[in-house]
């Protein structure tokens, strides 16, 4: 802990209500109290009962965190009951109703500040209202992003220069201009609402987003300095605003209790996770793991399976299935016949949540297949593991060139296309393409090359938590100067 503390500051931090963006503000207010400040988190009571044993850990440590609860309001947008994360969403017509939610979250969240009278308050850039509250109420607003500096920055020229309508394809490539590094993509691995310009909920949310951005106190960054050292410098300067990098914020989960615990109920047994682990050799297994928002297709799921298994190597495989009935689940179409009896030992399938920082940090542990969203990726550069980069949608296909042609971290797996909704009858990516991208990662030369630059950069990311480190001083700047405004 800090040895002065900031005994004055209360802040409150409003997470969006997707597990992306609430884990890594969850560990931003823990990380916020380890250093004198009282946080609250405002959440909804579904999202509470994710992160509620974590917090009373923390309590039972003595740091000053809490939990207020807002209603989410199902009825009025027409969602069933119970459906308050963006993880149980399964169209784009519920999507739709939850970005309504969120805009109704502004009167009780208003009445909570009336109430309390924190000193600041960080939300999350998709609650654009939270900056007219800050200053009706005259506080400052930190926005946060769940995602780093570089992909702003891309997301920042992509919009205001749009360079990707000079190409007459949507497969040709172009260069987005204005960046410290040549990053080059295509039409079709950009949004829909940039490549389309169709305007919905979420593009106009995206809008306002980026107007209360400029308009906020300051941006808080789950990243560290020396991972992207020029892209916090030029969206600092692109957006007018200061820019604290205060992560890699999963690493305030220090033993497997917390690590275990984070953010959902696990659907194994984590003894039995870590025994297999244990029982392999170091850097020998890929771990498989697409995040919380993330489909695939039966004909994908069984594509990824072949591609697996025809690698050779050992693996462990998180797949997300929709619920369905016992009877379609005993079926499970996209499992080749015989595939988990041949793999016994060899591969490990985890249906549902796993304790992917957990299983990370394991030796055992040699390379991620992931689909890059930013704390997936973070979260593998903070254990030192190389991956296999497979963007699927948001701002995953920016942060592939960010692994493999800036930081150099890890391989394509080959995806093209953007796509928030899978279709049902498609590949999108070969099974030859995954066991070749697999085999490049884990085998060889290349693989050694490529772990080497990812266990530095690893151990550049725990230093930069520790005191004296570039977080740690980032967080210590940014609480002196709140403590300041607040007097």
């Amino acid at each position: 802990m800090d040895s002065r503390p900031h005994n004055k500051l209360h802040i409150y931090f409003l997470p969006m209500i997707a597990q992306g963006h609430m884990l890594p503000m969850v560990d931003m207010a823990r990380l916020f109290a380890r250093r004198g400040i009282k946080a609250t988190l405002i959440l909804t009571p579904v999202n509470a009962t994710l992160v509620s044993k974590t917090i009373d850990r923390d309590r039972e440590l003595g740091l000053e965190t809490t939990i207020r609860l807002i209603n989410f309001p199902s009825a009025e947008v027409g969602l069933p009951e119970g459906i308050e994360n963006q993880s149980s969403i399964t169209s784009p017509e519920m999507s739709e109703k939850m970005y309504k939610a969120m805009e109704l979250l502004q009167q009780p969240f208003e009445n909570l500040i009336e109430e309390e009278s924190p000193e600041c308050l960080v939300a999350d850039v998709l609650f654009p209202w939270a900056s007219d509250v800050a200053t009706k109420h005259g506080i400052p607003r930190l926005a946060f992003h769940g995602t780093g500096a570089y992909a702003l920055s891309v997301h920042r020229e992509l919009s205001q220069r749009k360079p990707y309508k000079n190409v007459v394809s949507d497969s040709e490539v172009f260069v987005v201009p204005g960046l410290p590094n040549k990053i080059t993509m295509t039409r079709r691995q950009l949004p829909d609402h940039i490549r389309d310009g169709t305007e919905s909920h979420l593009t106009k949310l995206i809008e306002k987003a980026m107007e209360a951005e400029v308009t906020s106190y300051g941006v808080v960054i789950n990243s560290f300095h020396e991972l992207e050292p020029a892209y916090s410098e030029h969206y600092s300067k692109t957006i007018g605003r200061k820019v604290w990098h205060v992560g890699p914020v999963s690493l305030c989960n220090r033993d497997n209790e917390d690590k275990t615990h984070r953010g959902s109920t696990i659907s194994i047994n984590e003894h039995e996770c870590l025994t297999w682990l244990d029982s392999k050799e170091p850097n020998s297994v890929l771990y498989v793991c697409f995040g919380s928002l993330s489909y695939f297709s039966n004909v994908q799921l069984l594509e990824i399976a072949m591609g697996l298994e025809n690698s050779g190597q050992e693996f462990i495989w998180v797949v997300r299935k929709e619920k369905k009935t016992k009877e379609e689940e005993d079926r499970e179409e996209w499992l080749p016949e015989g595939f988990e009896k041949r793999l016994e030992g060899k591969g490990f399938i985890i249906r549902g949540w796993a304790p992917q920082v957990l299983i990370l940090d394991h030796e055992a542990v040699g390379g991620f297949m992931t689909h890059c969203g930013w704390n997936s990726m973070l979260e593998g550069v903070t254990a030192g593991v190389p991956l296999v980069a497979w963007p699927l949608f948001a701002e995953q296909f920016y942060n592939e060139k960010l692994v493999t042609d800036v930081l150099r971290v890890g391989v394509g797996v080959g995806a093209q296309e953007w796509c928030r909704w899978p279709e049902e009858s498609k590949v999108y990516v070969k099974r030859e393409d995954i066991e070749k991208a697999v085999v490049q990662l884990m085998v060889g030369e290349e693989a050694e090359g490529i772990r080497r630059r990812a266990r530095a950069l690893g151990e550049t990311a725990k230093k930069a938590v520790e005191k004296g480190g570039s977080s740690y001083n980032y967080l210590s700047g940014l609480l002196e100067e709140l403590e300041l405004n607040s007097n």
